[in-house]
């Protein structure tokens, strides 16, 4: 019990010292683990570079799926958009909640596979270098046309 209330006075003061632009640890002899913080960021271009964003971007523009800022960078509503698209035209059942988990990488690779644009490797969520050159093919693409 006095460890559970050591812990959640620790996470607090972290809290609260983070907030305050400061860190705030646990003292070593609280046996409390140390507290790392960590940036979160919405943007998950997986490799592409802006142009590429971009042209998936145009592509998912001004359709049902389109609901984003063009600015080459595939944040969380770029994302969902995404998600929107490979449920509605390529039958995946993904969580439009756009977060970039390994369920949205296989809905990316079964799109990159079948869609025709290089992916030949497994549907395993993982977004190694062959789903990221795929990806950027298709970025590349859209990006002439649609931008």
């Amino acid at each position: 019990m006095q460890r559970s209330l050591t812990r959640v006075v620790a996470g607090t003061a972290a809290m609260i010292g983070i907030a305050a632009g400061s860190f705030a640890l646990a003292a070593p002899a609280t046996a409390a683990p140390r507290t790392a913080v960590v940036a979160v960021t919405a943007v998950n271009n997986l490799g592409l570079t802006q142009n590429q964003a971009k042209g998936v971007q145009c592509f998912l523009d001004g359709s049902i799926y389109g609901n984003f800022v063009i600015d080459g960078y595939l944040g969380t509503e770029s994302w969902k958009g995404i998600q929107r698209w490979l449920n509605n035209e390529w039958g995946q059942n993904l969580s439009v909640d756009g977060a970039v988990g390994p369920q949205t990488i296989k809905g990316l690779q079964y799109f990159l596979k079948y869609g025709n644009w290089g992916y030949t490797g497994a549907l395993d969520g993982v977004a190694g270098p062959e789903t990221q050159a795929a990806f950027a093919r298709f970025g590349a693409s859209t990006f002439n046309q649609f931008c």
